[in-house]
């Protein structure tokens, strides 16, 4: 059996080294489809890694709570990218807070509510302004690192606000003497407390671009904006060895202030790392796709080659039968060569796809992500693709007749 897979694998190399060029652009129609699905997987595994990497970093006493959709999936992401006031959909509201910061073994609880506003300084205006309302209980659970100032505290939270770094830079062309100048949103005037040190990190599991926000106090970005609800709620556990139980007292304490809705999720460790970005989520999702038919078209360039090679070798294909090559010899002589072709793509898809992700992380945090799950879907993928579009032309090559073969000359 090893002797009869070394004969076919130099017949298939023989073969291949004769049509160099034509063998080479049938791999690279494999390889294309299968670095654009390299490329999608490294990015996606990337973020995922980073968003569990910053929960491990914050430590294994965070909770999250964040509401539920009635929507599938998909329609609900649609919606959230397409509407302005996305943050009024939320299950969740500003008694939540309350309920849980009275129960036992929670030490700490902040709230993330999100708005788009204009804020003006008095050098600068920018619409569309991220605007975070939380708690002064924030960094306790998360800690942003302050260049300049403090965060606001109970004792200023009514008008006390914190800018992001790039924010800072924006509004008054500079960081180091922000603090104490006056920023207005919609016509009410806020003091700057503190200004945030720059993030090296873009994607958090709180969605928050925090370089470029602003943060305020909850309760006065409800007063200023007339209402709000809450996108997320994030609580710090005080015993971390309970902290199942203290998120089951939470799920059923707010399911109960609810009157029995289960409109809301309370997620604690891996639970709580998911990619940030829905748009990021589609976009992939399509990307995907678009990678899939380029790899099924790459399949029907192997199918084609293959077809094309049976007709160019009829004769050895006689010749073969007629000293004693069975039919079954056949079929696994040219089946075999569509999988070196497609493998051989594979390969080359591979280093292709991890090239163009460490060329992505060359400009984004994004680092190349390598695990052996993607390794292997990357081999079980080429191989499924050489047998699949490999089959029809090896079962057609083993069905012809040996005498009308031998007769046909190319």
């Amino acid at each position: 059996m090893a002797l009869l897979f070394k004969t076919h694998f130099k017949l298939a190399r023989t073969s291949i080294k004769e049509n160099r060029t034509r063998s080479f652009l049938t791999c690279l129609g494999i390889a294309i489809g299968v670095a654009s699905i390299i490329l999608i997987l490294s990015l996606m595994g990337s973020i995922s890694n980073l968003v569990k990497n910053e929960v491990n970093e914050i430590g294994s006493d965070l909770i999250v709570v964040r509401p539920n959709s009635t929507k599938n999936s998909i329609n609900n992401i649609i919606e959230e990218l397409t509407s302005s006031n996305t943050f009024q959909q939320s299950s969740l509201s500003l008694s939540d807070i309350d309920t849980i910061s009275g129960l036992d073994n929670v030490a700490a609880v902040a709230p993330i509510s999100t708005s788009v506003n204009t804020l003006e300084s008095e050098k600068n205006t920018f619409t569309s302004v991220p605007i975070l309302g939380t708690t002064p209980d924030f960094v306790k659970i998360e800690p942003l690192a302050l260049r300049y100032g403090t965060f606001f505290t109970d004792n200023n939270k009514e008008n006390g606000v914190v800018l992001g770094h790039t924010l800072s830079l924006a509004l008054f062309n500079t960081i180091n003497s922000t603090v104490g100048k006056t920023v207005s949103i919609l016509g009410e005037k806020f003091m700057v407390v503190g200004v945030l040190d720059e993030i090296e990190k873009s994607i958090n599991f709180d969605n928050v671009d925090f370089d470029n926000a602003l943060i305020m106090d909850v309760h006065t970005l409800d007063k200023l904006l007339g209402s709000t609800q809450i996108q997320q709620i994030n609580i710090k556990a005080a015993n971390t060895d309970s902290l199942a139980a203290i998120s089951g007292s939470i799920h059923d304490k707010l399911k109960n202030s609810k009157s029995g809705d289960e409109n809301f999720s309370v997620a604690y460790g891996d639970g709580i790392s998911h990619p940030a970005s829905s748009l990021f989520t589609i976009v992939s999702g399509m990307l995907a796709l678009v990678a899939t038919i380029s790899l099924v078209v790459g399949g029907i360039g192997v199918m084609n080659i293959m077809l094309v090679s049976v007709a160019e070798r009829t004769h050895e294909i006689g010749i073969r039968k007629a000293v004693g090559a069975s039919s079954r010899n056949i079929l696994m002589q040219f089946l075999f060569e569509a999988l070196i072709l497609s493998i051989f793509g594979g390969i080359f898809g591979l280093i292709l796809g991890y090239v163009f992700a460490f060329l992505v992380s060359i400009v984004t945090p994004f680092a190349p992500y390598i695990s052996w799950e993607i390794l292997a879907l990357t081999l079980l993928t080429t191989l499924a693709i050489g047998i699949i579009f490999g089959i029809y032309p090896a079962l057609k090559a083993a069905s012809k007749n040996p005498i009308e073969s031998l007769k046909h000359y190319r």
